[in-house]
C-alpha cells in the first residue's frame, strides 16, 4: 500500500507525540495512529486542522 500522507514524518521533524496531536486536536491516539500509519485518512477539514497545528502546509503533509 502506497503511503499517502507523511504525518509521521512531521511528527517526528517536528517532536510531537501522536498523543500530543491527538489531544490538539480533540481525537483519539488511536486515531492519530491509523493516520500515522496509513489504514484510515484524515477527513479534508481535520487534514486542514492537523496542518494548522503543526505549523505546515497542507502539501507537506501529502507524499506526491
Amino acid at each position: 500500500m502506497k503511503k499517502v500522507l507523511r504525518l509521521d514524518e512531521v511528527l517526528k521533524e517536528k517532536h510531537i507525540q501522536q498523543k500530543d496531536l491527538a489531544s490538539r486536536l480533540g481525537v483519539s491516539k488511536v486515531s492519530v495512529s491509523y493516520w500515522c500509519n496509513n489504514q484510515t485518512n484524515p477527513s479534508i477539514d481535520t487534514l486542514v486542522n492537523i496542518a494548522k497545528v503543526l505549523e505546515v502546509k497542507v502539501s507537506e503533509l501529502i507524499n506526491e
